[in-house]
């Protein structure tokens, strides 16, 4: 069950005390949640027949929960999470089924304010149900829950994480289109900002393509850069000098008036490489380079 959880290490027995500890769960509180699922039996079933009372009236029924089939596929598993609640045993079995909660969760798409809002409820109608529930088993009942709430969120926050970062590799691979526009002439054209990791991931594409096609020219094109400072600046020369080591020759392209000014009162030292003003030019460049000669058919203005 632990591919829900993308990047989470196998539940050990060290994570048990590591949770019993965080959570101030002793053999004490374990017992008196045992003892209290003893004596409850069925009647958890009456707390989980109210909370969808509860839960028919919320705005998150009719977005996740409407459809009679997975209505009922929830009170299957809610029953079930109980059960095991008051078995009153934490294992690597039942740490894993929590994390999956918040996972599924996380997938699906509900909230934590509606998972905190849904907890809130049922414990509160649960102490409400039993009100001759003693304050030690209500301690327990609390820590114990307390300790299933940071294992859902937990899991909610690596999953979040994982698509947030997945989404982001994907919207940068779409930013960094390195195109084969001639026979061993790549380009690559970027636009808006460009930070440390973004610059990174533009020079592993750019390397990877360069590798793969082995390409004599590389033209960067920065024209859409929308501010260059000196980390980006040098960030860009880094790139050109990475492709001139594979035996690439490079041009940056876009070098504005302002580009221009703002990289000499930086003191950028752009060596040896070579730079036009426009995309044209550095075409006219890469051309020259490789050998194309351009010219023009009859009857072209």
């Amino acid at each position: 069950m632990n591919e829900y959880i993308t990047g989470a290490h196998a539940v050990t027995n060290d994570d048990i005390t590591r949770l019993q500890t965080t959570y101030g769960l002793c053999g004490g509180d374990l017992q008196h949640i045992k003892q209290l699922g003893e004596a409850l039996g069925d009647k958890i079933s009456e707390v989980i027949a109210q909370f969808y009372v509860w839960l028919e009236q919320q705005p998150i029924w009719e977005v996740f929960f409407s459809d009679p089939g997975k209505a009922d596929k929830l009170k299957t598993l809610q029953s079930s999470y109980w059960q095991d609640f008051f078995c009153g045993e934490i294992t690597i079995e039942y740490i894993t089924a929590r994390r999956k909660i918040g996972a599924v969760h996380a997938q699906i798409g509900l909230s934590l304010s509606d998972y905190f809002a849904s907890m809130a409820a049922f414990q509160d109608l649960f102490f409400k149900q039993f009100s001759d529930i003693t304050p030690e088993q209500m301690m327990a009942i609390s820590r114990m829950l307390m300790m299933d709430t940071g294992i859902t969120v937990e899991a909610f926050n690596l999953v979040s994480n994982q698509t947030i970062a997945d989404q982001s590799k994907a919207m940068m691979e779409m930013s960094t289109p390195v195109t084969a526009i001639w026979e061993d002439i790549l380009l690559l054209p970027i636009v808006g900002i460009i930070d440390s990791s973004r610059a990174q991931d533009i020079m592993d594409s750019m390397l990877t393509r360069v590798a793969e096609q082995q390409t004599k020219v590389f033209i960067l094109d920065i024209s859409g850069v929308s501010v260059v400072d000196t980390a980006v600046a040098n960030h860009i020369i880094k790139m050109t000098k990475a492709t001139q080591l594979m035996g690439c020759q490079s041009v940056i392209s876009g070098i504005s008036p302002s580009i221009a000014q703002t990289m000499v009162e930086l003191g950028i030292n752009v060596g040896k490489i070579k730079t036009t003003s426009n995309l044209k030019d550095a075409l006219k460049y890469a051309f020259a380079e490789t050998g194309v000669a351009i010219v023009a058919s009859e009857g072209t203005l």
